[in-house]
């Protein structure tokens, strides 16, 4: 058989593949269960805080920058793919480009250019997003410890004794979150097991509850090894440190129960650290800080590990 017959049978079975690999290929694009209102979110959950908005934002940037990137050196390849192959150019070895200088400042300066506008935005949306108001309406020290979580409400409960800035178990958290908060803030706590759930529905993990309309920041700390801090529809997430302490605030703006997880791999357990997040109104939210206290759940849990010498090295300077 002639070289040329070889070539022509071993293509065929491909061209009998071609149908089916774009079968799979839509197969695949169409079983996602995507409606055309859930594609401008490229893969992101609704947002339900007011914070939210702007990380989707930032990531549908992203990704137009990159589809954009992506058709320019897509194209090319083509480009040179069609108009410079072998067989229409009948050169065996192509004309070779050297020291062309405005083509090699040209692929120098462009990714300089796109690296520097990704920069921009991105510090732009988080310096926004890490930024603290000075009294915040609410604050809830979270606790990250394995395998579960616990939930610190710094807040003015009736009935309840004590002051938030002068507990012993929340003596890890620095000064400079301390003096946001409430004064006489006994406070109520809340703590988690991996086996625990949900009662309405059925989520493992324990349930933060946070009112709707109104700020709270959270305060992350942690009683062992580095976690993280991820409610999925907040569509952002902050890791947990032991000897650090992180923040960062939000606005819930949807009634609903949320998912969240641990984002870290903290150990063998860790795809057991789940909670929930219930948003409600902010007299139900109210309601279950008494109903904590009736529980007895007064005053606070260990916040966790202290404060390294050069974070408080740091804090004394930033005061």
């Amino acid at each position: 058989m002639s070289p040329n017959g070889s070539d022509r049978s071993s293509r065929r079975p491909m061209r009998r593949k071609l149908p089916q690999v774009l079968t799979a290929g839509l197969i695949l694009v169409t079983a996602t269960g995507c409606t055309y209102k859930d594609f401008p979110r490229l893969g992101m959950p609704t947002p339900v805080t007011e914070e939210a908005p702007r990380i989707l934002s930032l990531w549908q940037g992203s990704w137009a920058a990159a589809l954009a990137t992506g058709v320019l050196v897509w194209g090319l390849i083509l480009w040179s793919v069609i108009f410079h192959r072998r067989s229409r150019t009948k050169i065996e070895v192509p004309t070779q480009t050297r020291y062309n200088m405005p083509l090699e400042a040209l692929y120098t300066v462009v990714p300089l250019i796109i690296v520097s506008v990704l920069f921009y935005f991105t510090a732009r949306d988080e310096s926004k997003l890490l930024k603290l108001e000075d009294k915040p309406a609410h604050t809830v020290n979270v606790v990250g410890y394995q395998w579960s979580w616990g939930f610190n409400y710094v807040e003015n409960v009736p009935g309840v004794d004590g002051d938030a800035k002068t507990s012993k178990e929340l003596s890890a958290i620095p000064k400079r979150f301390k003096e946001d908060f409430p004064a006489n803030a006994g406070g109520v706590y809340e703590v988690g097991t991996p086996g625990e759930r949900n009662p309405q529905t059925n989520n493992p993990g324990p349930t933060l509850w946070l009112p709707k309309g109104e700020k709270v920041r959270f305060v992350l700390t942690s009683r062992d090894v580095i976690h993280s801090f991820w409610v999925v529809p907040f569509l952002m997430k902050q890791d947990v440190i032991p000897g650090h302490t992180n923040s960062f605030e939000v606005t819930p703006n949807k009634e609903g129960t949320f998912l969240g997880k641990c984002a870290e791999l903290c150990g063998v357990d860790h795809s057991r650290m789940l909670f929930n997040v219930k948003v409600v109104s902010p007299e139900r939210y109210q309601q279950h800080l008494k109903d904590l206290a009736k529980k007895g759940q007064t005053g606070y849990v260990p916040a966790g590990i202290a404060q390294t010498d050069h974070e408080k090295d740091r804090e004394t300077k930033n005061l």
